[in-house]
């Protein structure tokens, strides 16, 4: 039998009474002195307080052996020859306990097992006694050791011993600290560092023509308009998520956007609230970023050599000046423990053959750091649809800005500027009222230039793209120079005319060699040509960059000897002015099939003359060029007609021809590519819902929504009868890209509601679907307050209501003010604490 079992047989009602007999009674506060009482002092059997002598000490040997033989039963109890044995050796280690230098705590601290290795043991012991001796002196140290912990003085003792413990593991660790820093304790320190330099490096945006600097840092948190995105590939006509909202939960994410569209003020803005930790903000659609750490990394900046950076070197390629102090290898352990966010930035930026190294080295982290956060950011065509789809990437797209987000981006952009509010109303309504604007106001970059023009020009607006860009150029290049009134001496003046000049060749040079980026050495170069024609300016080049750099507001030297423009937008229409003047149009339509020179040709077609449009357009549409990219430039060429003032009607002709083949579009891609060409052209060519499949329908409806103009809205009256739902659903999912009552008036009014819900993005949209009479079904596309819904949904009439962003937990159960309501949809991760009424059910969608 092992000392287990034998502990589990021999009862402690039968045994303490005996060990208790061991020890003197117990003496209050003797446990607590400085020099705590040895056993030595507490055996009975010695010193003063002797109450066991000798004999006393073998007969309660003799009895601990007696029960001991009981409890094995009567086929395993040792015989009496054997009981002899144990009774002597067991009294000779108990009587041993006396010379133990040990107090209680100590002993109970090394356990039965150590505690009996300490007693004494008769070196001739034989072997069948053995057998017996050692559970038995084991069961005997457990009890003995369990009586120590009885004594009054034991617990106050053991936390003595406790505090003292700590104090000196307190003061150990302090001193190896100091000695040997630990790297946890190292990183934590660092990452607060970091976090706090990640929200003053992308806190704030860059928003131009606002004061005497041509620009000026505007904080984020004022100048962030919530974007939206829809997801590529959509079965059904997808609705426009807040950014926020469709980010939610997602490990991986390509985002395709536009030039200006603000991919990377959605960057900066994750960035910022990642780094920022604020739970009010990542408790709701961002939970999946709390506890991360961001690292942006602009594509075009910390790529060298083609090649990406080691993850050692994140905070060097993007020059952080906190680089040097992060500690040795800590990327690497944030990597390694899945807690990164990693925002890819601009992979259109770069060149084609170095995308495919950018590719390979994303699909090297992800397998050798899984569980990290990734977000890469990209022009619409400048990867293959499926570039990412093996690494389970989802793919969004950047929607256009819709009227609710142009008119609070215009009213925010004028607080800041501390500009009239009846400045921005005046600009909101002509956005809203005159199509040509409204086709530029779509993006953040666009929208901020508008404002700009408007503000300086007192109500002057552009008609088109050109105009936006020569009078941004023009306001950039002249406005402080004009407003300060009188040079500096010695300052290098150059007129507009030339300072454009020059920088044509420079975004010339960077556009010819797919660059967004070049070294000071190669700017030198292409100005000291440039200047051998310019004998009005007699200054070096060196002179003449610097001071582009430091006045022209357009170019910009981010890191120490290399060079870019300020937003890419200005790059390709430079270029595209320096290609028309130098009549290097085999070289533009040769590259047209490229997704970096698209905009280079929209503007090229806008800057030429009759007969270089002509054969930039004729170009595009030549039959002979590839078939996989015939699709790309016919589009090309459609979007380009309106950038056009004039234009052979041949080549219109021709043109919508060749459209007219792709319409009613073959599917949803199809139907998104031609609403991007968009303009005038298309949206002739849609036609009405005669003779169309459901399909066909469906497609047709998608084009003109994403149009979004006042001629679209002419074609969907067509369709506001049509009797699929899903024509229907894209109607009524479309609603936030027109006009709020007139598009209620001409589409909602007379669509037939049967199976179909209303979507509202607004409390406009709440109060414009009221003043239709109300609707059963309900889709609350926004960040609703509860008494809105309340307010403005019909009681009587609700009997569905969706809530994609959650139900609003007021403390209060606010569906009870619909009685007819009997259906709820709710997220997967939607929660519903409140009780709900009677007869209401929760779906999840």
């Amino acid at each position: 039998m092992d000392a287990s079992t034998l502990a589990v047989r021999l009862a402690s009602s039968a045994l303490a009474p005996l060990i208790r007999k061991l020890f003197v009674p117990g003496q209050p506060g003797a446990g607590l002195a400085d020099r705590p009482v040895r056993l030595a002092a507490l055996v009975s059997f010695r010193g003063e307080q002797r109450t066991l002598d000798e004999a006393g000490l073998r007969k309660l040997a003799d009895v601990l052996v007696a029960r001991a033989a009981d409890a094995y039963g009567p086929h395993e109890a040792p015989s009496a020859r054997i009981r002899d044995e144990l009774a002597d050796a067991l009294t000779t280690a108990l009587h041993s306990l006396g010379d133990l230098d040990m107090d209680d705590v100590q002993a109970v601290r090394l356990g039965p097992q150590a505690f009996a290795a300490r007693l004494a043991r008769p070196a001739d012991l034989s072997a069948d006694a053995a057998a017996y001796f050692d559970p038995l002196l084991h069961t005997a140290c457990l009890h003995v050791l369990d009586f120590f912990t009885t004594r009054s003085t034991f617990v106050a003792r053991t936390l003595v011993e406790q505090s003292r413990a700590v104090e000196r593991l307190v003061a150990a660790t302090d001193l190896l600290l100091e000695r040997n820093p630990s790297p946890l304790a190292e990183d934590t320190r660092f990452e607060q560092r970091y976090a706090e330099h990640v929200q003053r490096k992308h806190g704030e945006l860059t928003i131009y023509g606002l004061d005497l600097n041509h620009a000026r840092e505007w904080p984020l948190d004022a100048a962030y308009v919530s974007l939206e995105v829809t997801a590529d590939g959509a079965v059904e006509a997808p609705v426009a998520l807040p950014a926020e909202h469709a980010l939610a939960g997602q490990g991986r994410v390509l985002l395709r956007g536009a030039a200006g569209s603000g991919k990377t003020t959605l960057v900066q803005w994750l960035a910022v609230v990642t780094a920022r930790q604020d739970l009010a903000v990542l408790g709701g659609h961002l939970s999946h970023l709390i506890g991360r750490v961001p690292f942006v990394l602009p594509m075009r900046r910390v790529l060298r050599d083609g090649q990406p950076p080691t993850p050692d070197e994140f905070l060097h390629a993007v020059r952080s000046a906190i680089a040097g102090s992060q500690p040795k290898g800590w990327v690497d352990r944030v990597l390694r423990a899945g807690r990164a966010l990693l925002l890819v930035d601009g992979v259109d930026e770069i060149p084609q053959r170095e995308r495919d190294a950018t590719r390979r080295w994303m699909r090297e982290l992800m397998a050798e750091f899984p569980g990290n956060l990734w977000l890469v950011t990209t022009r619409p065509l400048s990867v293959a649809d499926d570039w990412l789809t093996g690494e389970r990437f989802t793919s969004l797209t950047l929607a256009p800005m819709q009227r609710t987000e142009v008119e609070r981006f215009v009213r925010r952009w004028h607080a800041a500027a501390g500009a009239d509010d009846a400045l921005a109303t005046a600009l909101v309504d002509a956005v809203h009222t005159n199509d040509d604007l409204g086709r530029l106001a779509v993006n953040p970059l666009l929208c901020g230039l508008l404002c700009a023009l408007h503000r300086e020009r007192r109500g002057f607006l552009p008609h088109g793209r050109k105009e936006l860009y020569e009078a941004a150029l023009r306001m950039l290049l002249e406005r402080r120079d004009v407003e300060r009134g009188v040079a500096t001496d010695g300052e290098l003046r150059l007129s507009s005319d030339t300072s454009i000049a020059l920088l044509q060749k420079l975004a010339h040079w960077l556009v010819r060699n797919g660059r967004s980026e070049m070294t000071r050495e190669d700017a030198l170069v292409q100005l000291t040509r440039a200047l051998t024609y310019m004998s009005h300016v007699p200054e070096p080049p060196e002179r003449v960059l610097r001071h582009l750099v430091e006045r022209s507001g357009l170019l910009r030297e981010p890191a120490a000897g290399r060079l870019d423009f300020v937003h890419r937008t200005f790059q390709d229409y430079l270029a595209a002015k320096a290609l028309v003047e130098e009549g290097d149009f085999p070289l533009l339509l040769d590259r047209a099939h490229d997704d970096l020179w698209e905009d280079v040709v929209r503007m090229a077609v806008a800057l030429g003359r009759p007969a270089e449009r002509k054969r930039i357009v004729n170009g595009l549409l030549d039959r002979s060029v590839p078939t996989e990219n015939a699709l790309r430039r016919i589009l090309l060429a459609a979007s380009c007609l309106d950038q056009a003032l004039e234009i052979d009607p041949a080549v219109v002709d021709r043109a919508q021809g060749l459209v007219a083949d792709l319409i009613p579009p073959l599917n949803r891609m199809m139907a998104q590519k031609l609403a991007e060409a968009g303009g005038s052209l298309v949206v002739r060519l849609l036609p009405g819902p005669a003779g169309l499949t459901d399909e066909e329908a469906l497609h047709v409806v998608v084009t003109a929504t994403r149009i979004g103009t006042d001629a679209a809205l002419a074609v969907l009256v067509q369709y506001r009868d049509h009797p699929s739902l899903n024509v229907r659903r894209q109607l009524a999912w479309s609603w936030v890209r027109f006009d709020t009552e007139r598009y209620a008036a001409l589409i909602l009014a007379h669509l037939d509601p049967t199976d179909l819900y209303f979507t509202v993005e607004s409390v406009d949209h709440l109060k414009a679907l009221r003043a239709l009479g109300g609707r059963a079904q309900v889709q609350i596309y926004y960040e609703y307050v509860a008494r809105e819904l309340v307010d403005h949904l019909d009681p009587e009439l609700l009997t569905h209501l969706w809530l994609p962003s959650g139900y609003a937990d007021t403390g209060e159960t606010w569906l009870t003010a619909f009685p007819k309501l009997h259906t709820l949809l709710l997220p997967e991760h939607g929660t519903l604490r409140d009780v709900l009424p009677a007869g209401v059910t929760v779906k999840h969608t």
